[in-house]
């Protein structure tokens, strides 16, 4: 009892300059825009919450094998990143490439015509479903069929596949299968544009894990952050090896970020509402990533990858659903929750029966 009230009041600790940050984010929404847009910023900050911690513990699986300097750069550069450009500028480039439209007149719509912004970014949906949808399937894919992996959850599933990992290209044509079949529910025009999204997502991901993989010698660390490779990461990575990580771990927050922006605009289509309270929410999921490592939470709680992993395949999963029907965002993060909230339990049973 007490070592979970301890573990409590840690996680609060972590969480305090969040906290403060929402506040400062509340009172000026509340200066600019009074009390209905400072209500707006905290639920689109408890939105992002909700939608990303799943993020948070696959980030974590990966964050621990950097060293500090990455680490540090991961809560700073990587946020303006995650804040910036993933909420703000990404945005701004898919409706300029989906819609056909010069930056300027992209950014006139989100200064004057915020409900049309809105439309614009709406109508890219399929696009960036494809992309980052084969992006989280693919790590999903990689975990499964990882022959190394020594720890499962689900046994009676995770130990036959994990003999699939021995054919190396398997994730690419589960993708590529997957891709192929969810792209023909959709009409000739729209199936090419979710084609060429979900070829060009997998070639992202194939290429950063191959890059991350040209480098193993600076710690043998493959980008899907599975633990069976953690005894090879003792030493935290530097480099071109780090760099690497680093780069993954920024798609993959844009991979989760999708979801929340377009499901911000259903809530409101102030730019400035929207920005502050992604961004807060995204700090305090840096902020979690940054305490799960520091206190070894994914070691103590050997399910909790697995958990998260499991979410971020619903998610793959849920985002094909939503080319063809309208997902609640509530859905999202519950399946992740639902998730997440299994594997903790059955970690703090495992450890029940390791002590006993």
């Amino acid at each position: 009892m007490m070592g979970g009230m301890n573990v409590f009041g840690s996680l609060l600790s972590a969480v305090k300059y969040p906290l403060l940050v929402l506040l400062a984010g509340v009172v000026l929404a509340a200066m600019v825009g009074g009390p209905g847009e400072a209500v707006l910023v905290a639920v689109l900050a408890v939105l992002e919450i909700s939608l990303s911690f799943d993020n948070a513990v696959i980030n974590a699986t990966v964050l621990r094998r950097l060293n500090a300097f990455w680490q540090r750069m991961f809560m700073t550069v990587g946020m303006v990143i995650a804040v910036v450009g993933m909420r703000l500028v990404f945005p701004v480039v898919i409706v300029a490439v989906t819609a056909g439209l010069g930056f300027g007149a992209v950014i006139d719509l989100i200064l004057n015509h915020p409900s049309e912004y809105a439309v614009r970014l709406a109508d890219a949906h399929p696009a960036i479903a494809a992309f980052g949808g084969i992006f989280l399937l693919m790590i999903f894919l990689d975990f499964l069929l990882d022959e190394a992996k020594r720890v499962h959850w689900l046994a009676v599933i995770e130990a036959p596949l994990a003999s699939g990992g021995r054919l190396k290209t398997l994730s690419s044509l589960l993708a590529l299968l997957a891709l192929i079949v969810v792209s023909h529910t959709w009409g000739a025009a729209e199936s090419q544009r979710v084609m060429m999204a979900g070829v060009t997502g997998l070639a992202t991901y194939l290429a950063v894990r191959g890059f991350s993989e040209l480098f193993e010698q600076f710690g043998g660390v493959r980008p899907d952050g599975s633990s069976a490779h953690a005894a090879k990461a003792t030493v935290g990575l530097a480099g071109r090896a780090a760099l690497f990580l680093f780069l993954y771990l920024e798609v993959l927050d844009a991979s989760f970020s999708f979801d929340g922006v377009i499901g911000a605009f259903a809530i409101t289509s102030n730019v400035l509402t929207i920005a502050i309270g992604l961004g807060v929410g995204a700090f305090f999921v840096r902020e979690l990533t940054v305490w799960l490592v520091r206190h070894d939470t994914l070691g103590e709680f050997i399910y909790l990858e697995h958990g998260a992993h499991y979410a971020l395949g619903a998610l793959a999963v849920l985002m094909a659903a939503s080319l063809r029907y309208d997902v609640p965002e509530v859905i999202t993060g519950l399946t992740g929750a639902i998730f997440i909230g299994l594997a903790v339990m059955s970690s703090l049973q495992a450890r029940g029966r390791r002590h006993a």
